[in-house]
C-alpha cells in the first residue's frame, strides 16, 4: 500500500494518507474512501463523511512538493513525501539540508554594491550583490538558503572569474 504524508500549515504532525493501488484515490490511513472529482483545471469536489467542499489549487510548486489549496473560507499550504523523501530527509539527505559553501564571480567584474552582511539569512534567489560586467549590471542571488559567513568582495573594486565573493556558515 502506498503512503503519502501531508503536513499542513507547517503542523508537526503529518497526515498518513493511503492508497491499494496506483489508480485508487488517497484517503487518510484507517477512514472509508471520500469522494474527489476533478470539476476543473485547478478546482475538485470532495465528499467526505458525508458533506461537500469545494478545492481550488491556488498554486502547485513541485520543487518543494507543496500545494496551496482553498477549501470554503480557509487557505491551507500542503507539504506532502512519500516514505522515501521522508526517510532521506530523516537521515538529513534531502537536498533541501545540501548546504551551500559559496559563491564565486561567474564572470570578471567590479563589485558596485554588496547587499549582505555576514550573519545575514538569504533564501534561494535572494540578491547577494551586484556585478558590472561588460558595461551590464548584474544581480548575483544565492543558490540556496543559507547563513552568510562571510563577504569576501569590496565594494568598488575588481574581481575575476572564479573569485570567492561570499561563503555561508
Amino acid at each position: 500500500m502506498a503512503k503519502l504524508f501531508a503536513t499542513i500549515n507547517s503542523t508537526k504532525e503529518a497526515i498518513v494518507l493511503e492508497r491499494a493501488t496506483p489508480s485508487a484515490p488517497w484517503t487518510p490511513a484507517g477512514e472509508d474512501a471520500a469522494d474527489l472529482v476533478r470539476t476543473g483545471p485547478s478546482s475538485f469536489s470532495l465528499v467526505r463523511n458525508g458533506r461537500s467542499h469545494r478545492i481550488l489549487v491556488l498554486k502547485e510548486d513541485r520543487e518543494n512538493n507543496t500545494v496551496r489549496l482553498r477549501i470554503g473560507a480557509h487557505t491551507f499550504t500542503v507539504q506532502l513525501e512519500d516514505d522515501r523523501s521522508r526517510l532521506m530527509h530523516t537521515l538529513g539527505l534531502d537536498k533541501a539540508t545540501a548546504k551551500v559553501k559559496e559563491v564565486k564571480a561567474p564572470m570578471p567584474g567590479l563589485v558596485l554594491n554588496i547587499l549582505v552582511k555576514a550573519g545575514d539569512t538569504v533564501k534561494k534567489n535572494d540578491p547577494i550583490l551586484v556585478l558590472e560586467a561588460m558595461k551590464m549590471e548584474n544581480l548575483i542571488k544565492a543558490p540556496g538558503d543559507a547563513i552568510i559567513g562571510s563577504v569576501h568582495a569590496e565594494k568598488g573594486k575588481a574581481v575575476e572569474k572564479g573569485q570567492l565573493l561570499v561563503s555561508f556558515g
